[in-house]
């Protein structure tokens, strides 16, 4: 009997790191995780919320049966009763109302290989009604596509390069724990490190300066310095009239303010924009890095296309130590056509961001079931209030995971997925170049089944099950064709990391851009909304930020026994008289929750900062608050669009 063995896997949730890990198995209980030290990236770190998650596999309130909702209360029900009743419902459904009223939703609670097939399967029944858009970072890609063609970020490993280093809107402290030593190595030899962000995050202890710009208005920053530059005549000619597009329209755009009402627009002193243009002009190559807040704002494409514009004329692009990076292709690696999209590529899709009020809205037909995997859209989705209401209204709901969160409440089965440490599969993240194994470490807890189990089981119900139910093994190597084309293997993939071959360190080193023209496009247009007036009754925009304790809407009802904690400036606080640690009600135009409020000196006075990912049934739901919005490019939820007030209790 093997007493104690050690299994290398990759973390899989919804985080940029995707780190390499070692989980130690003692007589077949996991009983720790720590970062694998041969990973190139992560090098055997691992963030605090990866540890605990020994806990919540082991947790008490995970469900490890199927559940069936009867008299509005959960009793246990078998796999073949619950899969039956799926199955029988959705030919119902699809025989009365067409596939396209079976609503599909997906989330982005784990991203691997093998949950690309779970399209496959809807596709091969039919073409059910599924997602577009995303409530991440959709706008940022496209805004990049149209500067770059296609967006291609620097290797984190590549910025031990920078000689200066801006974070905007990033905050590695919390989101992406392995650039902070390279951050910090960079810094030791001298580099400095910018963080723009109006929320005063964590990462301003591994940060020289800090800019906090006016909510949203980041886009006035970015050109102020990039008119600054150019009039002391610092910017790179040669990059500008051999290997861009467009600089001339953009240059007019320029024209249309000056310095000083470009600061006042984006309320930053003109003292420390200058210090932004200094250290462009002084401190090559400087790298930039976009975080993922950049996103949720309705026009946010273009303060992430006047950034790309800034340091394209800062002569930063295509250098080792340079450009503008924000995240990689997770599915990139994978053989996409094996989710079957080409078999039925005109069925119905509802925007991710409004999905609430998609679901409502349906006709012809209307949505008569929803089958969720890898997301509680209740929780997470904006205006949850909506989208509450959308689900309660759909006479069938089925939702996937491991605990009985918000989604959980509107469902009528329930079916427990196994974690990510009871399975097998791979994993290319969003925050580097690598590909690692996910290796089963232990067997799966209870009767917990993976999307892949489920999916496979739920097919022998249906006539394509011949076409859907291949081994775990052949699909994996169907799904990584491209890579074992490149001269990878399945043994290495599942050995340990393998770096995603023709990668690059650096993208764009030979100036040339998969753009028409094989040049960087400049932005050529500028048309944000009208600046609001202030809002007398809604005065606070609300930055609902990454939580330090957990990712996404991963806790459970025992971890959030006390009132959510959000952050607000104190000189706020004492003109409304309140005290730190005071229980006060937060108020928008689509819902109100109760919060303690931490008084905060370094937070700007027009906004209110909150972990979001709390659940609405443990009063922490942050997304009650929110409105449901898309943005002007890529489809993304600009969640921090959202005003607010604050009142006592």
């Amino acid at each position: 009997m093997i007493m104690k063995r050690e299994v290398i896997t990759t973390c899989t949730r919804d985080c940029t790191n995707t780190c390499g890990l070692v989980a130690t198995v003692e007589y077949y209980k996991l009983v720790n995780l720590r970062g694998n030290p041969d990973h190139p990236v992560n090098k055997g770190r691992v963030c605090h919320k990866c540890a605990r998650f020994v806990q919540r596999v082991y947790s008490p309130e995970r469900v490890l049966t199927p559940l069936r909702r009867r008299g509005g209360e959960w009793a246990r029900t078998s796999w073949a009763d619950a899969l039956d009743e799926i199955a029988g419902r959705m030919e119902q459904i699809k025989s009365r109302f067409g596939p396209e009223a079976i609503l599909y939703y997906q989330g982005f609670g784990e991203r691997t290989a093998l949950k690309l097939l779970n399209a496959r399967f809807f596709n091969l029944f039919g073409g059910v009604t599924t997602l577009y858009g995303t409530l991440c970072g959709g706008t940022g890609q496209a805004a990049q596509n149209l500067d770059f063609g296609c967006r291609v970020s620097h290797d984190p490993i590549d910025h031990l390069n920078s000689r200066s280093l801006i974070l905007w809107g990033r905050n590695p402290v919390l989101t992406n724990i392995n650039m902070v030593p390279i951050i910090k190595e960079i810094r030791q030899k001298g580099a400095p490190v910018v963080l723009i962000d109006p929320v005063a995050s964590k990462s301003r202890s591994i940060s020289d300066y800090h800019i906090q710009p006016a909510p949203g208005q980041d886009a006035y920053l970015a050109m102020a310095a990039a008119k600054i530059i150019l009039a002391r005549g610092a910017e790179d000619v040669d990059f500008l009239s051999r290997y861009s597009e467009g600089f001339d329209a953009f240059l007019k755009i320029l024209d249309n303010f000056t310095v000083e009402e470009l600061t006042v627009a984006c309320d930053v002193p003109l003292e420390q924009v200058e210090g932004l243009a200094d250290l462009l002009i002084n401190r090559k190559p400087t790298a930039i890095l976009l975080g993922w807040g950049l996103h949720r704002w309705e026009y946010a494409h273009y303060t992430i296309r006047c950034i790309d514009a800034l340091n394209a004329i800062a002569g930063n692009i295509g250098v080792a130590g340079g450009g503008v990076s924000q995240g990689f292709e997770e599915y990139g690696p994978y053989d996409l056509n094996l989710t079957g999209s080409d078999l039925k590529p005109n069925s119905r899709k509802f925007l991710m961001p409004l999905i609430g009020e998609e679901i409502l809205r349906a006709q012809d037909p209307t949505v008569e079931m929803i089958f969720v995997t890898a997301g509680n859209p209740v929780g997470m989705a904006p205006n949850s209030n909506k989208v509450a209401k959308a689900f309660a209204r759909t006479p069938f709901v089925v939702a996937a995971g491991h605990f009985l969160n918000d989604t959980a409440d509107y469902a009528d089965i329930f079916l427990p997925n196994t974690t990510f440490l009871e399975e097998k599969d791979l994993a290319a993240g969003f925050g580097h170049n690598y590909i690692g194994p996910v290796n089963r470490a232990i067997e799966p807890l209870g009767e917990s089944k993976s999307d892949f189990e489920i999916f496979q089981a739920l097919a022998e119900r249906f006539s394509f099950a011949a076409e859907f139910n291949s081994g775990l093994e052949d699909w994996l190597s169907l799904l990584a064709a491209p890579l074992l084309a490149k001269g990878v293997t399945l043994e290495e993939l599942f050995a340990g990391p393998v770096r995603i071959p023709n990668t690059p360190m650096v993208p764009y080193v030979e100036r040339v851009f998969p753009t028409p023209s094989g040049k960087f496009m400049f932005m050529q247009e500028f048309e944000p909304a009208a600046r609001r007036e202030h809002d007398k009754e809604f005065p606070y925009h609300l930055m609902s930020v990454m939580a330090r304790d957990w990712i996404g809407s991963e806790s459970t009802l025992f971890e959030q026994g006390e009132l959510l904690s959000v952050r607000l400036n104190s000189q706020e606080g004492s003109k409304l008289d309140l005290n730190d640690g005071d229980t006060v009600r937060i108020v928008s135009r689509a819902g109100e929750m109760k919060v303690k409020v931490r008084l905060d000196d370094m937070q700007r006075r027009d906004i209110v900062v909150c972990p979001r990912g709390g659940w609405i049934k443990a009063g922490r739901g942050v997304n009650v608050l929110t409105r449901d919005l898309v943005s002007k490019l890529g489809n993304g939820t600009p969640y921090f669009e959202t005003k607010v007030n604050i009142e006592p209790v």
